[in-house]
């Protein structure tokens, strides 16, 4: 009998996934409100890397920045939001033990990098505001890909570090994951062995993860804030402070997010809490950032003007030449 309840789950081979909802009435609007929060996520996202990428005028470390940053609100959003729409549209809930393993790390892997991305930023925007005279020198291309890299590399150590010590561990009978997705405070609930070390490792790392980047991200924006009241020129300090605002509103919402999920009290109610948080982190925030850089950056939307008419140009002389 203790054998039984100590099993791995391996041989049961799938996991299922609570889901949002249980009530079959919400299954069909939620359904169609995420496969559109999700479409303007991927357009939107996609847009950005495509735009940063082919536009002259935005082959700058800011724009090469921002192209990872719309890469990694891709990444995560699609390790989330492909299987949240079948689960919807089929009620089926079930996750194979391999995919559950592979759509953890994803997300690990790509929501880690965004906290030091959105770091990296917030220190370009410093250099670039405190030190303009220098800013092509200290942001060189060397740095920019490291500062890119050297989070990527981070964010897969520990993704893959959670991944082995979970799915190393023991599971008992009980395979339904309390949540939407395979995230790992739902997964370690479900181990039978002991799960101290794991505990403490996703403790030290989260808090080391969140609390040096957004260190990264205040001294930063200190030292922005110190720059701009020393400026003589009201115009000055308005261009300063118009450069950094779509970033800050970035985030603002981005780490509220996550201090909401970790901060707030945990108890047997704050499952839909954490859900909605989920939610709102993983597939609301992807689609609002890329519109943020674009309505509140002018070289974003002139960028986008001009290849739209580049487009148009195209077509026009397509249909000229098959007329």
């Amino acid at each position: 009998m203790v054998w039984m309840h100590k099993r791995n789950l391996t041989m049961l081979n799938e996991f299922i996934l609570i889901g949002i909802t249980d009530l079959p009435e919400l299954q069909d609007p939620l359904f169609g409100l995420f496969l559109i929060v999700y479409m303007v996520s991927v357009v939107g996202n996609l847009g950005l890397i495509i735009l940063t990428k082919i536009d002259s005028r935005l082959q700058t470390p800011m724009y090469f920045f921002l192209r990872y940053l719309a890469f990694t609100d891709l990444g995560y959003s699609t390790a989330v939001g492909p299987k949240l729409l079948v689960d919807l549209a089929v009620d089926d809930h079930a996750i194979s033990y391999s995919w559950c393993a592979a759509q953890l790390t994803v997300f690990g892997v790509f929501i880690i990098s965004e906290l030091f991305i959105l770091s990296a930023m917030a220190y370009d925007r410093y250099v670039a505001i405190c030190n303009p005279l220098l800013y092509t020198v200290i942001m060189s291309q060397r740095l920019c890909q490291a500062l890119v890299a050297i989070p990527y590399l981070y964010s897969v150590f520990l993704s893959l570090l959670t991944i082995i010590k979970i799915f190393t561990s023991s599971f008992c009978d009980y395979n339904v994951i309390r949540h939407f997705y395979c995230d790992t405070q739902p997964l370690i609930s479900l181990l039978c062995s002991d799960t101290l070390e794991i505990k403490l490792i996703i403790l030290i790392f989260s808090a080391f993860n969140l609390v040096s980047s957004l260190l990264i991200v205040l001294v930063s924006y200190t030292l922005i804030l110190v720059a701009i009241l020393k400026m003589n020129s009201a115009e000055g300090r308005r261009k300063s402070f118009s450069t950094c605002g779509s970033h800050l509103t970035v985030i603002v919402i981005f780490y509220g997010t996550l201090f909401f999920m970790y901060v707030t009290p945990k108890s047997s109610d704050s499952f839909d809490a954490d859900k909605m948080a989920s939610l709102f982190y993983a597939l609301v925030i992807p689609m609002l950032n890329p519109m943020i850089y674009s309505l509140r950056n002018k070289e974003v939307k002139n960028a986008l003007l001009r290849t739209w008419r580049m487009c148009a140009i195209i077509l026009l002389k397509i249909d000229c030449r098959i007329c």
